[in-house]
Formats: structure tokens, sequence, C-alpha cells
């Protein structure tokens, strides 16, 4: 039986903690005097208000959360904070339109970055609204709930199920036995990487404000940008090249991170299976698309691997931030970057994707069944990190591709008799449910976000929110089992 008390109060407590970060926002757009601070005023005491009456309603809860508690809680969590996020756009008149406003959001803090402004630049958007789109990304990228569990614990009972509803990737290592501890060591090191990216970004010429908000979204891998060009915009290879290592970076599971910076712990990075297959990943298709440029477009050596060596962690890291104009690159170059998408980066890093170790896990199963055609009777577990993945965990890795596939092709099928062509449905999904928010107009002139129909925005809004929280946690949701009391 689903605990609506408790939702009730652990909701209402994460709607303060969503009005914490509207008010930083409100001082924000008070200290510029833009036109954004009624709207942001008015979101927070709507938010806090929400958040309030909700933990009035969940004030003689029982704190005791069961599984299926844990995954009705996440998924309203990141639908509730993007309704209330989205009231700024709304109230401010950037966005007229609530699917709009409600896609916006929710491409926020899901860190996919496909946005339906066309034009940051001439639109003159507040400095608030620039640092909300920013803001939004960063709190997404490890979890909401997540970051939730590592500042104020007692928040989240049951956080161990919850954060199991959220954190992606099969395979989740343990550093602490409370969890809390292990959160805050991790958002120690996500904080540390932006602190690190900003500053770097800060003296290799880029203003502080631009830093600061270039900084958490690649640190996120999110890709909102406060110019319309992204990157490309500063034309500075020194700005291209720490993109690259903070995206690279932040493609890394954190748990290995924090083992390696913290504890130098190096052998256990130099015999990670997962990092050594992205790090492999990148060098190749690096080499492979600079072959391409210079052989197909005439770059230099120099351009030609910066160029791809950036585009190639962005789309792996699903960034999809661009350094140059990628639409005009030999077609052969998407093939591989549609690729390194669907790939991703590592499981526990805030990247989206399929993730490198279930590409690396099928990989080593289907290798392991050729050979059992040769020797029926041979023991050939599949291992990973020198150790052997159970059974159990082998049968979800293809449930969870299968229901991937068939997620992509079903959205696919249905833009389609909606009325868009089959190759932009195509990227329009693996784009969503990897949370990559590629800019749609490198795909053909005039096809934007903002263009789409409606009914296809909800679609992609879904879509990420099944994307962020890997499918399986929203679909139960919507299962006869998951509403029926036992």
């Amino acid at each position: 039986m689903i605990n609506h008390k408790l939702i009730y109060k652990v909701l209402g407590s994460l709607l303060l903690l969503e009005a914490v970060f509207l008010s930083w926002c409100v001082i924000m757009a008070f200290c510029y005097r833009e036109r954004d601070f009624w709207p942001f005023l008015i979101t927070m005491i709507t938010t806090g208000g929400a958040g309030l009456i909700l933990k009035h309603y969940g004030r003689q809860s029982v704190n005791s959360m069961n599984r299926r508690d844990a995954y009705l809680l996440v998924t309203l969590t990141w639908v509730v904070f993007s309704i209330f996020g989205a009231m700024p756009y709304l109230l401010s008149g950037i966005l007229g339109s609530p699917t709009d406003a409600f896609f916006e959001t929710m491409s926020g803090f899901t860190t996919t970055g496909a946005s339906v402004i066309n034009d940051v630049e001439s639109s003159a958007l507040p400095h608030a609204i620039l640092f909300w789109r920013s803001l939004s990304q960063w709190v997404g990228g490890l979890g909401i709930v997540f970051f939730t569990i590592a500042i104020l614990p007692s928040m989240v009972g049951g956080s161990v199920k919850v954060f199991s509803a959220e954190a992606t990737g099969p395979m989740r290592a343990k550093m602490h036995p409370r969890l809390s501890t292990s959160a805050k060591w991790i958002w120690t090191v996500y904080l540390v990487l932006t602190i690190g990216c900003a500053l770097s970004y800060l003296l290799a010429g880029m203003d502080w404000f631009s830093s600061i908000n270039y900084a958490m979204t690649t640190t996120a891998t999110g890709g909102f940008s406060i110019h319309n060009d992204s990157i490309a915009h500063f034309h500075s290879p020194m700005i291209e090249y720490i993109g690259i290592v903070f995206q690279l970076l932040s493609g890394i599971n954190f748990t290995v991170l924090y083992m390696t910076l913290f504890k130098g712990r190096i052998k256990q990075l130099l015999h990670n299976s997962e990092l050594k297959f992205y790090l492999l990943m990148v060098l190749i298709a690096t080499v492979w698309i600079a072959i391409l440029l210079i052989v197909r477009s005439g770059y230099d050596v120099e351009h030609a691997l910066r160029g791809s060596l950036f585009q190639t962690v962005s789309l792996m890291t699903t960034t999809g931030i661009f350094s140059e104009d990628v639409g005009a690159w030999p077609h052969l170059t998407w093939m591989i970057l549609m690729a390194l998408m669907f790939t991703g980066a590592c499981a526990g890093s805030t990247s989206g994707g399929f993730k490198s170790v279930r590409v690396l896990m099928m990989l080593r199963t289907i290798k392991n069944e050729l050979l059992r055609i040769l020797h029926p009777r041979a023991v050939l577990p599949v291992k990973i990190n020198r150790q052997s993945v159970p059974t159990a965990q082998i049968n979800n890795l293809l449930a969870f591709f299968a229901l991937y596939i068939i997620t992509c092709a079903a959205i696919v099928a249905l833009m389609a008799s909606i009325g868009l062509d089959a190759s932009n449905s195509a990227i329009i999904s693996l784009s969503c449910v990897s949370n990559v928010g590629l800019p749609l107009d490198v795909i053909g002139p005039d096809f934007t976000w903002s263009a789409l129909p409606l009914t296809v925005k909800w679609i992609c809004s879904l879509l990420m929110l099944m994307g962020r929280l890997e499918i399986f946690s929203v679909l139960v949701l919507f299962t006869r089992a998951f509403w029926k009391d036992n």
C-alpha cells in the first residue's frame, strides 16, 4: 500500500528546497534590476507555500518507505519540480505556452539541454532566467533526491530505496555504509569539479557570469548555453580544451573519481573496466573523425583533433554542446557521433545514454556465447572490474536493452504518425531518451525544438524523464501490480 502521507511529507520538504534555489534567482534578479524579479519572487512564494501545505498533510506519517513509495516519490519529484520550475518562464512572458515552459524546465532538470528558446541573445533573456536554466541542470546532474540525501538526509526516509530508484547504471559501488555520507563525498567531487571548471573558464577569458553558467552545464553534462553558438561563441581553443577536460571528467563514475582524487587509490582507476572502455571509445572516435575532417574537409591537424575530440566527448557524455558547425561535417562523422550518443559515458556520472558499462557487458556476453558454441560445457562468467557479474544483472541488462530499443522505436512510429519524417523522429527520440538534447538546426535549416507540434513536445518531455530515470523507474508506475495492494 502506498504511504501517501509520507509522500506528501517528503515531497513538501523537497519543494521547500526548490524554493531555496529559486531564492538565489530572486536575489540575482534584484541585483540586476531586471523584469524577472517578481516572477521569481511569486514562484518562490508559491513553491514554498505548496511545500508547507504538503508537509502539513504529511505531518503524522510513519517514516517507513517501501520500494513502491520510493519509485513513486522519485518520479513525482521530477515532475513537480518541473511544474513549479516552469512558472518563471510563464510569469515573465519569456515563454507564452505552458507546454514550452514545462518542456524547457524538464529539459533542464534532466540535463537534456533541448531548448525551445531559439535565440537566447536577441531575446535579451534576464540574467536570473539564464542562471535558472543552468542551475536546474546542475541540480539535476546527480539527481534531485540524491542532492537532498547529501545535504539533508533526514528529509528523505528510506534513502537507500530512493537512491535505487533514481541512480543510473546496473552496478553501484558502496563507499560508506551510510548512504548520506557517500552522497556527501560524491557531491564534494561534483562541487570541486564545478568550481575548478568555473575558475578555469574565468582564467581563459570568460566573464564571471559566463564562467559560472558554463561550469554548471559542463559538469552536469547538460548543454544549456547563454549564447546562441554555445562554446563556439568565444572562438578560443583554450576554452574548448577546458571544456573537453571537464566534460571528460564528468563522464567518469564519481565514486571512482573520489577514490582516486581523495583516497589516492590509483589502482582502482587503472583496473576499472568501464573507464578503460570509455576512454578507448573516445580515442577511436576522435582519431577516426579527425582523419575524416583532414581528408574530406581540409582541416589542419590541430583543428581536426581539437574539433573531433570536443564533439566526441560532448556527444558521448551527452552534454550536446558544440564548438563549431558540426552540421557541415561529413555524414559518416554523424553516424559515429550518433553511436556515441547511444553508448553514453560511465554509470554513476552525470551523463545519460545507455552507459558504457552496459555496452561492455553486452559485448562480453556476446563473446561468451560465441565461445560457448565451441565449448558447450565451459563456465564463462562475464567479468567487470575483475569480478563476475551475477546472472540477475545480465538478465536486467538484456531487458533494459530491449526496452530501450522498443521505447525508441515506438516513439519514432508515434512521431511519424503525427507528421514528422522518420529520420528526424529517430534523432529526436534518441536525443531525448539519451538526454543529449541536440540543437535540431544542425540536422536541417529552420528545424528547431520550438517548431515541434505540442503533442510531440509532451512526448519528448516524458521521454526525457524516462531517459533520466532509466525507463524502468517510470514505466513501473503504469503497471497494475504497482498499484495493487499486497
